[in-house]
């Protein structure tokens, strides 16, 4: 048993390296945190349920996860190689796509709460 607590110590250690990492490196984490702050004090100051509030708190959070992963890419294609090629570029493309269509989740599911909220 203490063998598992010992991993799964190690790994909130990673990760948060992680993400200290890409804090650290990319001003857009620091942006997306901002927002999260904005919006999650919104989520709780508006008349929402439960369910809503938690689906944007969610939302918000896998935006994070989203820029994360964006950044392994890049730094993954970087270490490879500094030259320039068409599938480096298309592989860091995809990854800040992947941060943009999760941002636009989120929009959406804000436009649906709060259109509920005004019918």
């Amino acid at each position: 048993m203490w063998q598992q607590v010992l991993r799964v110590r190690q790994r909130a250690i990673w990760s948060w390296d992680g993400f200290a990492h890409v804090y650290k490196t990319e001003g857009s984490l620091s942006q997306w945190l901002v927002a999260n702050v904005v919006f999650g004090v919104l989520a709780f100051i508006l008349p929402l349920s439960a369910g809503e509030r938690g689906m944007l708190l969610m939302g918000g959070i896998i935006v994070l996860a989203a820029e994360c992963m964006n950044t392994a890419i890049e730094r993954v294609v970087d270490d490879i190689s500094t030259e320039k090629r068409d599938a480096a570029k298309q592989a860091k493309d995809c990854g800040s796509a992947a941060v943009a269509v999760t941002a636009v989740g989120v929009g959406v599911a804000w436009v649906c709460v709060i259109v509920g909220l005004l019918s």
